[in-house]
């Protein structure tokens, strides 16, 4: 399988739910944190209602069932390798590296950090094969685009760097969490090939990601000799960051095995820049104007991923 040519009606559905999705779920988990007492706890609470609704639609679709059947049928042809099932637990390193991370480096710093990490990984996860388009070669166009994506997101964010101090240990651990992104990624569309049912494979991510951060937050809870917490009462929107995670898990199980990691994580990263920025003019801060290195940013993963993925715009009619 070989990586496909992005085009524009592609890329779009890429940017909506790839890139403003996560934006807009970062704002609503960003609520739910507020009324939760940890991070872990709010990532559980967030996932919970997804988990169940692609619970309910498993019990009700016939498709959905059926590629989950798949599975084992691929494992034992050798079609899909065990260790590709659980990618979903990748969420949960995601999770927990983000509620120690953001608190001493900030939200920017580690934007930065994920970006770093998934961009870098990106290309080597394409270049190992482990996503299903199999080995994607190193070239200078690709790695370009990788600088290009982490330039966009330094800029976007330069005016808030260092507002918070800096850890190295919290950076560390943010580029680690971004790496893991790109390889959760790359696993999920072996699946997806496997499941021939992206919803299917969005299931098994949840039901994985759903446990593994049960595991955390009762191993959290022990630790600390306290029950997990209920959320403080809030507006019920801060409910659906697992809602919003099904669009973009699907997204991701159906665009990995056409487009490779890099270009679908490049295309996130143009797509979430585009979401601040939206919701900058929406619903500024403090009154504040939009920043100009946000615009700035914001065109430079634009750039990014047509550098990356050699989109081809429509061709003029004659």
């Amino acid at each position: 399988m070989s990586i496909r040519p992005l085009r524009v009606g592609s890329f779009v559905v890429l940017l909506s739910f790839g890139g403003l999705v996560p934006a807009l779920q970062a704002r609503v988990n960003g609520e739910l944190s507020g009324h939760v007492g940890t991070g872990i706890e709010a990532a559980l609470i967030s996932f919970s209602p997804g988990f169940a609704l692609l619970t309910i639609g498993l019990v009700f679709s016939r498709q959905m069932r059926e590629g989950l059947r798949r599975i084992p049928v691929a494992v034992r042809e050798g079609r899909l390798a065990w260790w590709a099932i659980p990618a979903g637990l990748l969420g949960g390193l995601f999770v927990a590296c983000q509620s120690f991370a953001v608190p001493l480096i900030g939200v920017a710093m580690f934007t930065v950090g994920i970006v770093a990490g998934q961009s870098a990984n990106a290309l080597l996860v394409d270049r190992l094969g482990l996503s299903p388009v199999g080995h994607t070669p190193l070239t200078a166009r690709r790695l370009l685009a990788a600088l290009i994506a982490i330039a966009a997101v330094l800029i976007a964010v330069a005016h808030l760097l260092g507002a918070d101090g800096f850890s190295p240990i919290a950076m560390i651990l943010a580029i680690i969490a971004g790496a893991g992104v790109a390889i959760q990624q790359a696993l999920g569309g072996r699946v997806n090939n496997a499941t021939g049912m992206p919803l299917s494979t969005t299931w098994l991510n949840f039901a994985f990601g759903t446990g593994g951060l049960l595991i955390g937050a009762l191993v959290g809870a022990a630790a600390v000799g306290a029950p997990v917490g209920q959320p403080e009462p809030g507006p019920w929107w801060m409910y659906l960051g697992g809602v919003l995670g099904i669009a973009f898990i699907t997204t991701a199980s159906w665009a990995v095995p056409r487009y490779g990691v890099l270009v679908f994580a490049l295309t996130s990263i143009a797509g979430q820049l585009l979401g601040a920025l939206l919701l900058d003019l929406i619903v500024p801060v403090g009154g504040e104007l939009v920043a100009w290195n946000l615009v700035i940013g914001v065109l430079l993963t634009f750039v990014a991923v047509a550098v990356g993925s050699g989109m081809r715009l429509p061709k003029p009619r004659r």
